[in-house]
């Protein structure tokens, strides 16, 4: 019955902060069109929010100046940040500089990095303190892993941004650039943080090429100040849960995206930007 089916949804979505509509259906047996429409009526109670591919928790990515500290987003779609990060790993050569922006895809994607001395020697150019700690706790003392770290301003989601920031990276310049984002959509890359956006112009500015590293969850979700267009990037790495519409509308842009397979054995985190409302007594 539908009112089953709703119940059902809407317990993934508090569990889990989103459901996917592809996980819906195959929970449920029922069709993709049957659980739109159980989305729709959830989303017209004010009990949800739709998004491409599913539904959210109604306050999750909600306000564009909401910005989320980095140990709460570290949590989120965990697998598939993973798998974007071992993506993003293999298009990494020795002898190369490259710049990594602050974010928990990119933490992950110098994790990974400071445990394959076969990459070195290596330069890194990042805005991050807990990257670039990660870095220069790998190969201490050694010029074969040369970590720079801007200076600046720090952010909620441990970034360094601001004009000392940006007056550095302007006299850099890297092979590529890793770039984590708040949000995206067809018009573009966003962030919460206005002084952040203007440091990841920035990052962007001193590469030769940019790679954007963001889950399928970012996809949808808008912050208040906007980084770039999708135009001026020149690979968006994501996961295959980026639905059709989202990939379409992206490449409609002159995007080139690629997505990332999970493992078979590796559950999909279906969470969203933002943690799960409380399922308990609530006014």
């Amino acid at each position: 019955m539908a009112t089953q089916r709703q119940e059902h949804i809407l317990g993934v979505v508090r569990a889990h902060g989103a459901a996917r509509v592809a996980d819906l259906v195959e929970a449920l047996d029922v069709s993709d069109m049957t659980v739109r429409r159980d989305i729709a009526e959830l989303a017209r109670a004010g009990l949800v929010r739709r998004v491409h591919g599913g539904a959210v928790a109604p306050d999750a990515g909600g306000r564009p100046t909401d910005e989320p500290g980095f140990e709460a987003k570290r949590a989120w779609a965990q697998a598939e940040k993973r798998a974007i990060a071992q993506a993003a790993l293999a298009t990494v050569e020795p002898g190369q500089a490259i710049a990594l922006s602050a974010g928990t895809t990119t933490h992950l994607l110098a994790e990974l990095l400071a445990a394959t001395p076969t990459l070195r020697p290596l330069t890194v150019v990042t805005n991050s303190v807990g990257a670039a700690d990660v870095l220069h706790h790998a190969a201490p003392g050694t010029d074969r892993l040369e970590v720079i770290l801007t200076g600046g301003v720090r952010t909620p989601s441990d970034a360094l941004v601001g004009p000392v920031a940006d007056a550095a990276l302007a006299r850099l310049r890297v092979d590529r650039t890793y770039l984590g984002v708040h949000g995206l959509d067809a018009d573009g890359l966003t962030t919460p943080n206005l002084a952040e956006a203007a440091t990841n112009r920035a990052l962007l500015a001193c590469a030769a090429a940019t790679t954007v590293v963001a889950d399928h969850s970012k996809w949808g979700v808008t912050g208040l100040a906007r980084i770039a267009t999708l135009d001026e990037i020149d690979l968006l790495l994501t996961d295959d849960a980026l639905t059709d519409d989202a990939r379409t509308a992206a490449e409609a842009t002159g995007a080139r995206v690629q997505l990332v397979p999970l493992p078979r054995d590796v559950p999909r985190d279906p969470a969203s930007h933002q943690p799960a409302p409380p399922t308990g007594d609530r006014p």
